[in-house]
């Protein structure tokens, strides 16, 4: 349920809609259900004021990432590309991660950072 309204074009763009699916996913992240930490992770990094929130996100997206879930790989990796966080290596480690599960936007934040590129053959 959490997943189909943040899912939903037009209910998924409300913030209370989006407090909702937050706690509907809060207890399944802390069960280590990967998508729910994927989802839980993506929705606190980027829709809370909160810095102690965006942390419990950043953690929940490592998780999942570390799972294998290339969504989080892909939203971790793009997290460490930015000013805030600017650690280029591990970047490029979770976009590399995405981009071999066939990520198209990890192959293309990749052609941006600067230094090798391992996966420029992938397709």
């Amino acid at each position: 349920m959490a997943l189909w309204l943040l899912d939903s074009q037009r209910l998924g763009q409300t913030k209370s809609v989006k407090r909702i699916a937050g706690r509907m996913l809060k207890q399944p992240a802390r069960e280590g259900v990967v998508e729910a930490q994927s989802r839980l992770g993506r929705l606190l990094c980027t829709d809370c004021d909160s810095q102690r929130d965006r942390r419990i996100g950043f953690e929940l997206l490592r998780q999942a990432a570390r799972a294998g879930d290339c969504q989080a790989q892909l939203e971790l990796g793009q997290l460490y590309c930015q000013p805030q966080y600017r650690e280029l290596t591990k970047a490029r480690h979770w976009l590399e991660q995405a981009a071999a599960q066939g990520s198209a936007e990890a192959r293309r934040v990749l052609q941006g950072l600067p230094g090798k590129r391992r996966v420029s053959t992938l397709r």
